[in-house]
């Protein structure tokens, strides 16, 4: 089964265009976990407005759709569905949630995969069930003629090639030597192209890129939707997905095309996450409420240096009127001076 993309993703050399994406990246991740410290309280209508978009996003590429008038309940609220259409939005909602909240704990495995599809597809006979038909990927042209887009794998072979997928996700995700979103997003392309499922491949495999997203702590996801990225850059998706694909079942297929096109997607997700914050500003006390932020995560014994390395481009002697606020307010004390000084979280410890 040497067709998988993750196997190619080991190439020693990475296109240029595809470097210059990764750092990028990383260049804006490191961004976003400042502003995510900084500003927690503000970010509540991020994670709002990209939870909806991402479950209208990802239903509508599919074709589903419901009322407008119907999101917001249908999204954030827990209403009695109408029809299908709401159910498998609803699905993919909690879905969104479970992913959300669960981050890196939430195993990239068969059970999950199943399971992400059991809700996105609601009642079905197939939901959660791997498919039982052969069948091809087809394109349907406005006139009404039709053309075979892909063939996927088998239904017989379908079990031994997601067992393959998920073992070579899981060895190679702990090489280091291999960018993890280069590795996401060949998992991504090798995950459409066996197309286990009769139905909903699509939107499960918009699931794992946010959930596996989680696991390489690109948490972008959690504010700006990836699915509506995706939706808007749809031809280009369905453009790179068909040039990597072809020849894929003889192992030699390009998957650089559609590597390429999930970088871009991470990287306008980091710019727009960046301009959305500048959006919202700064407010008077900011950088206080990020120090004590950060202290609130540290263990119960933390150094200034601690603090320091975790609040990038704030004083020191900031750090340190902090500090003596917490102390006089009995909720810290100093245990060593000097340099070195090491604090200690008292027992009725609280912001």
């Amino acid at each position: 089964m040497k067709t998988l993309s993750l196997f190619q993703a080991n190439l020693p050399l990475i296109p240029s265009i595809s470097a210059w994406y990764i750092s990028s990246i990383m260049e804006s991740k490191g961004k976003q976990i400042l502003f995510s410290y900084q500003s927690p309280q503000k970010l509540k209508a991020l994670r709002e407005h990209a939870l909806i978009q991402s479950a209208v996003s990802s239903n509508r590429i599919e074709g589903v759709t419901i009322d407008a008038s119907r999101i917001n309940t249908v999204i954030l609220g827990k209403p009695l569905y109408r029809d299908r259409n709401e159910e498998e939005i609803g699905g993919y909602r909690e879905c969104l949630n479970l992913i959300h909240s669960s981050g890196k704990s939430l195993k990239v495995n068969e059970s999950n995969i199943l399971d992400f599809h059991r809700h996105t597809k609601g009642e079905l006979w197939d939901s959660g069930k791997y498919k039982e038909k052969d069948g091809s990927i087809i394109e349907t042209y406005s006139d009404g003629s039709s053309r075979v887009r892909f063939e996927t794998v088998a239904a017989a072979q379908t079990q031994g090639y997601m067992n393959q997928l998920l073992e070579l996700w899981y060895t190679m995700s702990i090489d280091t030597n291999i960018p993890f979103l280069v590795l996401l997003a060949a998992f991504n392309l090798d995950f459409l192209c066996i197309h286990p499922f009769r139905d909903g491949n699509g939107r499960v495999s918009r699931l794992l890129l946010l959930l596996q997203a989680y696991h390489g702590d690109f948490e972008v996801g959690r504010y700006i939707s990836l699915e509506r990225i995706i939706e808007e850059n749809k031809e280009r998706y369905y453009e790179t997905l068909e040039q990597s694909s072809k020849n894929w079942h003889e192992g030699q297929h390009d998957p650089w095309p559609y590597i390429q096109f999930i970088l871009y997607v991470f990287k306008i997700a980091y710019k727009e996450f960046e301009d959305r914050i500048e959006q919202i500003g700064s407010v008077k006390g900011e950088k206080s409420q990020l120090i004590l932020n950060v202290i609130d995560k540290l263990p119960t014994q933390f150094s200034m240096k601690d603090v320091q390395t975790a609040c990038p481009g704030v004083s020191i002697d900031l750090i340190r009127f902090v500090l003596k606020e917490l102390k006089d307010n009995r909720n810290i004390e100093c245990i060593s001076r000097g340099r070195t000084a090491i604090w200690k979280k008292c027992d009725n410890y609280s912001q």
